[in-house]
């Protein structure tokens, strides 16, 4: 983080760079400048919990029948127009209800649930990388039982901090949402920052992405060609799951889910290129 002596600072965390005065809460309402520091203000503060099928995450080809306590807290650094979470990504401390796990007790809770086929906890629900150090701080106490760590994630974190989690990480569903920088933009975000986390969190931990076809936003079959090439071109081994839009958010009642055929037409273009693609949310 940098200061520029009037206590105000950058905080460096995404690629926002938010510029925060002090006491001033950044984009994501989940960091704050205190003490001249970008920190973060969500730890802890869980305000869903849930023990899913790992499937759900999704996750395709990581311990599959297993289940993951799944937990979130509050704060995004996208704004995406049809977020099926907005109420706790969307959210502020003071906005939702929260309790407060502390890293050890949530680690104890998911070593509780193995009975349960519980493999670990995944970080999830809102964009848990905006609150990096619970993750890895978390992940440390459910790697030390023995167990696995799963991070849901937009991938719009910048590396520093993503290498600071990835010792920890088993596994990543990254949403790719697209693959043209215009699409991006209307979600508040940066294709080539997502890019980049996919490359470094491939080279540690198993990844699979998630591509949500929105009609009229990212659904052309030559975007899906040059969005599986690329993914090939790190791996093609890694799972693409081409999933089904319904309005939601600003996008509620503004237009029809994503017709299922096209959903599986984009999949056949993506086969071309990549070994594992799943039409899914359907």
């Amino acid at each position: 983080m940098s200061e520029d002596g009037k206590g105000t600072i950058t905080c460096a965390v995404c690629f926002r760079h938010c510029r925060l005065n002090k006491g001033q809460t950044g984009f994501c309402r989940a960091r704050k400048n205190e003490g001249g520091a970008s920190v973060c203000v969500n730890y802890g503060k869980i305000t869903s919990i849930a023990l899913d099928p790992i499937e759900k995450k999704p996750l395709a080809r990581f311990y599959p029948g297993t289940y993951v306590l799944s937990v979130g807290s509050f704060g995004c650094n996208l704004d995406c127009p049809f977020c099926q979470n907005h109420p706790v990504s969307c959210a502020g401390e003071r906005s939702v209800q929260w309790r407060y796990y502390p890293p050890d007790l949530l680690a104890s809770i998911a070593g509780a649930e193995r009975k349960n086929r519980n493999i670990g906890v995944a970080y999830t629900y809102n964009e848990p990388m905006v609150g990096w150090e619970y993750v890895r701080d978390t992940a440390a106490e459910v790697r030390r039982l023995g167990m696995k760590n799963v991070v849901v994630t937009n991938g719009s974190i910048t590396l520093p901090y993503l290498e600071k989690v990835l010792p920890y990480i088993d596994a990543f569903n990254i949403d790719l949402k697209g693959f043209t920088c215009e699409w991006y933009k209307k979600l508040g975000g940066d294709l080539d920052i997502v890019l980049d986390f996919i490359r470094a969190a491939a080279k540690s931990a198993h990844v699979e992405l998630t591509t949500l076809i929105v009609p009229g936003g990212n659904d052309s079959p030559d975007e899906m060609r040059e969005l599986s090439k690329w993914v090939a071109s790190v791996d093609r081994r890694i799972p693409l799951h081409i999933t089904r839009f319904f309005p939601r958010r600003k996008m509620a009642g503004s237009g029809a889910p994503t017709d299922i055929s096209l959903l599986f037409r984009l999949a056949g273009v993506a086969k071309e290129h990549l070994d594992t693609v799943i039409v899914g949310n359907i």
